[in-house]
C-alpha cells in the first residue's frame, strides 16, 4: 500500500466515536457530537490519582471545550474532514489544522495571515472527596505556545482548572502548539505547521507502505483496520515496558493477554519485532509461580 492509501481514510474516521490519536501517543482527541468543539482525554488510568480500575472512565477530559475562535473571541463553526495524519476544520475565516508534532504536542494550523486562535478550559487538577475532607491532584503539566505575534493571552479561573483565550496573528505557515507533560521542564519546539504536517504524513505513508496488498473491494476498510492498529499503540510507561497496542485507547485501557496474542499475528506481517514486543509486554510481568496477569 502506498501513500494513496491515507485518501482512503478520508470521512472514515469519525472523531465523535473514535478519538484521533498516533503512534505511541497517551493523547486523545475527540469532538462533542452535533457541536463545534473539540475535547482531549489522556489514555492513562492514573490509579494514584483515582483509585479504582474503571474511574478513568467517568474522569473529565483534561482539555473541555476546545473551540476554534477569531480575533475578537468569536467561536467558529467548522465542518471537519479527517484523515490518519490530519484534521481539517473548515470555518468561515479558512481552514485550521490539527496534527501531532509530538507523541506529547498538538499542533493547529491557522488560515494564513488572519487573526484567530484557540478557546480551552485545561482541567489540571483533581478533586476527590475522602472520609476526612477531599483532596487536590495534580493530573498533568500543560504548555501552549507559538511562532506567530499573540494578540491575546486571557486566562480565567474555572473550578479546578483554567480558561485559555489564545488569540494570534498567523502569517503564512503559523502553528499553536499544546504540550502535555508530566515533567516540570516543558518547553518545546513550534515547528512550523507545514514541517509537523510532513512529518506526520511521512509517518503513517512509512506505516503504510509496509502493509501487505489486498485485492480492491477490500482496500478502504482494510486500510481502516491498519489505521486502527497503529493508532491504538502506546509508548513504554510505568508498568507496560513496551510498545504496545491497546484495544482502545478510550474505553479499554490496558493490555490484555488474548488481545495481546492477536495483535501479534496481525503485526508480524509489518514489523516482525513489534510483534513480538505485544508477548514481551505480558512476559514482563510474569509472576515468581509462573503464571501471567
Amino acid at each position: 500500500m502506498t501513500v494513496s492509501t491515507l485518501n482512503l481514510l478520508r470521512n472514515q474516521i469519525d472523531i465523535t466515536q473514535v478519538p484521533f490519536s498516533d503512534r505511541g501517543s497517551r493523547l486523545l482527541v475527540n469532538q462533542y457530537p452535533g457541536q463545534s468543539r473539540l475535547y482531549v482525554k489522556l489514555a492513562e488510568r492514573l490509579i494514584g490519582l483515582e483509585p479504582g480500575l474503571e474511574t478513568y472512565l467517568q474522569r473529565p477530559p483534561f482539555i473541555q471545550d476546545l473551540c476554534l475562535v477569531n480575533n475578537a473571541g468569536d467561536v467558529l463553526d467548522f465542518e471537519v474532514a479527517a484523515s490518519a495524519e490530519m484534521l481539517e476544520f473548515q470555518t468561515r475565516i479558512g481552514v485550521f489544522r490539527l496534527a501531532f508534532q509530538d507523541t506529547e504536542t498538538l499542533t493547529f494550523g491557522l488560515p494564513p495571515n488572519t487573526s484567530g486562535g484557540l478557546r480551552f478550559c485545561a482541567q489540571t487538577e483533581l478533586h476527590r472527596r475522602t472520609g476526612t475532607g477531599g483532596e487536590l491532584k495534580r493530573v498533568r503539566n500543560l504548555a501552549y505556545a507559538t511562532n506567530g505575534e499573540i494578540v491575546k493571552n486571557k486566562v480565567s479561573a474555572s473550578g479546578n482548572g483554567r480558561v485559555i483565550e489564545f488569540i494570534v496573528q498567523a502569517r503564512d505557515d503559523c502553528a499553536i502548539t499544546l504540550h502535555f507533560s508530566d515533567r516540570d521542564d516543558l518547553s518545546h519546539p513550534v515547528l512550523p505547521f507545514s514541517a509537523a504536517r510532513r512529518n506526520a504524513e511521512k509517518r503513517w505513508r512509512n506505516w503504510f507502505e509496509r502493509v501487505p496488498p489486498v485485492s480492491k473491494p477490500y482496500r478502504q476498510k482494510y486500510a481502516y483496520a491498519w489505521w486502527v492498529m497503529i493508532n491504538n499503540l502506546v509508548s513504554p510507561l510505568g508498568t507496560i515496558t513496551y510498545e504496545a497496542m491497546m484495544p482502545t485507547k478510550a474505553l479499554y485501557v490496558g493490555i490484555w493477554l488474548w488481545d495481546s496474542a492477536l495483535h501479534a499475528i496481525a503485526f508480524r506481517h509489518v514489523d516482525p519485532e513489534l510483534a513480538r514486543n505485544q508477548l514481551r509486554v505480558m512476559l514482563a510481568h510474569q509472576l515468581s509461580d509462573g503464571m501471567l496477569p
